[in-house]
This record gives C-alpha cells, sequence and structure tokens, in this order.
C-alpha cells in the first residue's frame, strides 16, 4: 500500500482489492529471485475515521476474498501465504488482525492448506497472554515464529515477561522445524544483541550454529 498515507498492508481494506494483487504479485517476484518460500500477506488498518466494529464485517469479507485470491496465486509458486496479528494496544491501534483467535477464524473460512499463522509472540503476549495454550491450540495453523521480549521488544535476555528458554523447549516439543525469527531492537549493535543466542546454545551443549558438540 500507500505507506506515506498511512497504510500498512491492502489485504483486509474495502475497495483496494486491484492495488493489493499487484502489490502481492511483485512480493511474489522478489521471494522468487531470493527463494524465499513465505510471504507476509498484510491485512492493513481500520479506515481512517471509520468505527472498528462498524467496518468489521465488511474487511472479513475483503480479507477473506483477498487471500483466497493469494492463496491460488502462491500455489502456482510452490508458496506459503502467512497472516500475522499486530496488536492494537501499543504497536499500532488501527491494524484489523490483532489476535490469533481472529486470524485462525478466518484461515479456517478461507480453508486453504497454503495459507499459515505467522505468530509473533510480542504480539501474542500483549493481547492475550496463555502464550503456552495458545501455541498448543494454534500449532497446527503455525507457518512462522517470532520472538520479542515484552514490553520492550529487545533481545529474548532482556528483562521482560517472557521466559524465552521455556518457549523454545516447548516449540521443540510440539515439533516446530521452522524458522524463529528475531524481530526485535538491539539494545546494542547486532552482533552484541545476539548474544543470548550463542549462551542458548552453550547450556544446550551446543557450538556455535546449533551444532551438537558431540557430532564434532
Amino acid at each position: 500500500g500507500d505507506q506515506e498515507a498511512g497504510e500498512l498492508g491492502l489485504a483486509a481494506v474495502p475497495g483496494r482489492q486491484a492495488a493489493f494483487r499487484q502489490g502481492l504479485e511483485e512480493a511474489v517476484q522478489y521471494a522468487r529471485a531470493v527463494g524465499c518460500h513465505r510471504i507476509h500477506v498484510m491485512a492493513g488498518r481500520v479506515p481512517l475515521g471509520a468505527d472498528r466494529a462498524a467496518v468489521a464485517g465488511e474487511m472479513e469479507t475483503t480479507f477473506i476474498e483477498n487471500l483466497t485470491y493469494a492463496s491460488d496465486l502462491l500455489a502456482h509458486e510452490d508458496m506459503i501465504g502467512l497472516v500475522e496479528p499486530i496488536n492494537n494496544r501499543i504497536t499500532d491501534p488501527r491494524y484489523y488482525l490483532n489476535t490469533p483467535h481472529q486470524a485462525a477464524a478466518i484461515l479456517e473460512k478461507v480453508g486453504r492448506p497454503n495459507l499459515k499463522l505467522q505468530l509473533d509472540l510480542f504480539h501474542c503476549q500483549i493481547m492475550d497472554g496463555n502464550l503456552s495454550r495458545n501455541l498448543e491450540t494454534y500449532f497446527p495453523l503455525i507457518g512462522h515464529i517470532q520472538i520479542a521480549q515484552v514490553p520492550g521488544r529487545h533481545e529474548p535476555d532482556s528483562p521482560g515477561e517472557l521466559n524465552f528458554p521455556y518457549i523454545f523447549e516447548l516449540l521443540e516439543s510440539l515439533g516446530y522445524t521452522g524458522y524463529v525469527g528475531c524481530e526485535y531492537a538491539p539494545k546494542g549493535d547486532t552482533l552484541e544483541g545476539l548474544g543470548w543466542l550463542r549462551s542458548y546454545w552453550e547450556n544446550r551443549g551446543l557450538q556455535h550454529g546449533g551444532t551438537s558438540k558431540a557430532a564434532k
């Protein structure tokens, strides 16, 4: 969408279907070029001045229509479409898709296997908490995980509400084998901000890079 005009994705924005399709086709070209098989299909914001409850039905209808179109397009490319709930308490008050419950209900209505949930635990904790149960409940729908500490949105080992060693072990026990996106703002520089990962590997008896010391 037009970011200068305040748009943050278009998939659920009524009247912007043509622009959504054009943007998605461009995204597919970029994804194909870099060998990426997952695309975040951003829902977008409630139109400025509109009441969320009043436009909720029309926005859901638009979202389902656009996700169905996206699913067909992405299927030809062997790609996965992802939808991500973004909290409206801190990050973006006008973003349409806010909770994993809302996302799961929409994905169920679309009913396409190549559409998945992009679960950012930062947003999930702010909106609902109950992370263990939510991960267990929505695990079959999850196509990508993102992390950041709450409320500062910094490294997982920075002060905050979330116990990431426990969360990582839970993901392993559930059988998650995908990427974990580190969507946080480092308190220092990038390398310093990855110190938590080196410590995590060492605590698990792994070399830097995630390989087993025993295998070495």
